[in-house]
């Protein structure tokens, strides 16, 4: 069975429809990039994912029992966000609050995963820092490491090179490979940066309101959706 199902799904936000006509299936250990222009309807996608927005009509199926607190999220970062003050450690480490259920203490398996997630990122001399003094590509490792504290199975990750400079970009976009190729998670990434959705993702869902595409990355590059996304048109006929 599929992770995730959608049979002809649709979501609306505040009362209009952003983004309708939503077929597509993603398997385990897949790696999909959601792509399209602004308000196009990606993060309403998202939140839909994420159970916090119920289908306007059709339905999203769950499969392998996932819940939605087994899924990892790596929201698009706020300035809030960026100015929290606490130590790298204790951000990782609350990505296991939504398991921890009504314990009152992390568990010693909970600091266990912490610290396994710490050395996957790469992120070891870090983890004592104040998390609101590290860089920006940093605190995105950080984040990074606590979504997967919440996940053995599903990682969503909205605009996670947003404000980056090149040389991080490409090496979070490495991370993010690594994690998927070596842990199997599966991984659902929004990005505004299609010339690296197609290089790292093996399939891609295209938005405009509605499913402009989905399916093998080497079939959308030869698709008029991809075509025209990637050459910059912007007219109809090349959202075929």
């Amino acid at each position: 069975m599929p992770l995730i199902t959608c049979q002809n799904a649709s979501f609306a936000y505040e009362g209009n429809t952003a983004v309708s006509g939503l077929q597509f299936e993603v398997q385990s250990g897949d790696y999909l990039c959601v792509v399209g222009e602004n308000g196009s309807g990606k993060s309403t996608l998202i939140k839909g994912l994420l159970r916090l927005k119920t289908p306007q009509s059709g339905s999203v199926v769950m499969g392998e029992g996932l819940l939605a607190n087994e899924i990892g999220y790596l929201p698009q970062q706020t300035a809030a966000q960026k100015d929290f003050p606490a130590s790298a450690y204790e951000v990782v480490l609350s990505g296991r609050l939504g398991a921890r259920g009504i314990r009152p203490f992390y568990s010693h398996e909970d600091k266990a995963l912490a610290e396994e997630n710490i050395r996957l990122l790469g992120i070891e001399a870090l983890r004592n820092n104040c998390y609101r003094e590290l860089s920006g590509g940093q605190q995105q490792r950080v984040l990074l490491a606590r979504a997967l504290c919440a996940t053995k199975k599903l990682l969503l990750l909205d605009e996670p090179v947003a404000g980056l400079d090149p040389v991080v970009t490409q090496e979070l976009y490495r991370l993010i490979e690594k994690i998927n190729r070596d842990t199997g998670i599966t991984i659902i990434m929004v990005s505004h940066d299609i010339q690296s959705a197609v290089k790292y993702a093996k399939h891609i869902l295209h938005l405009q309101n509605s499913q402009v595409f989905f399916g093998r990355t080497e079939d959308y590059l030869k698709s008029g959706a991809g075509i025209g996304f990637l050459g910059g048109v912007r007219n109809d006929a090349s959202l075929d």
